[in-house]
């Protein structure tokens, strides 16, 4: 199982908001998400980044989880992180930047709703995290974990990523997967799902 940065208090009040955007399904509500991959997408790809100081936001990814919240997607990061496993930086300082990047996207009214990384890499110096998982992408772990914990309709949903690995992580969870290669992420979005609607309703 992959780790997750995401706290039980904020899944049951968003549980008991009943926000737009939510689906009927069995007798019980599914919810539409948008998956993204972190680096390269949320914030330029530097190598390996884990210090408030590396890190730059992408052009328009603030706005682009701002939208999602405010139009009733879950917002849900899922990274890779074999930094980790190659000894560079350890989970607490990935911990670290995850609050931060949470403290500033506050600043804008928004919020990422979970962020799941998998740490691990068959050639890890740590034994500890040396191991072939099923959470590193393109394995689907952390999709389907994020999917069962949120309780997310799959086929509304897309996973935005930098990188085919992601794409076909998201194939793989049964998720729309859309490959970003720069420019505003608000706009690759909005494209995104309209193309995803049009998939959609054929």
């Amino acid at each position: 199982m992959c780790s997750a940065l995401v706290t039980a208090s904020r899944m049951e009040m968003i549980r008991a908001a009943h926000p737009t955007g939510r689906i009927e399904k069995g007798g019980e509500e599914w919810r539409p998400a948008i998956f993204f991959d972190r680096d390269g997408v949320l914030n330029i790809d530097h190598g390996y980044v884990h210090r408030v100081e590396q890190f730059t936001w992408v052009e328009g990814a603030r706005e682009a989880i701002l939208w999602c919240n405010q139009q009733g997607y879950l917002v849900i990061v899922v990274t890779n992180q074999s930094g980790i496993a190659r000894g560079y930086y350890d989970e607490a300082q990935l911990q670290e930047l995850t609050a931060w990047m949470q403290e500033q996207l506050a600043f804008d009214g928004a919020h990422m709703d979970g962020v799941y990384y998998c740490p691990h890499h068959p050639e890890a110096k740590d034994p500890y995290y040396r191991r072939q998982c099923q959470c590193r992408k393109p394995q689907p772990g952390m999709l389907e974990q994020a999917i069962g914990e949120w309780e997310i309709d799959r086929e509304r949903s897309i996973l935005i990523g930098d990188n085919q690995t992601d794409l076909q992580a998201a194939q793989q969870a049964g998720v729309a997967g859309f490959l970003f290669q720069g420019g505003r992420l608000d706009r690759f979005l909005l494209s995104a799902l309209v193309q995803h609607e049009q998939n959609f309703r054929s």
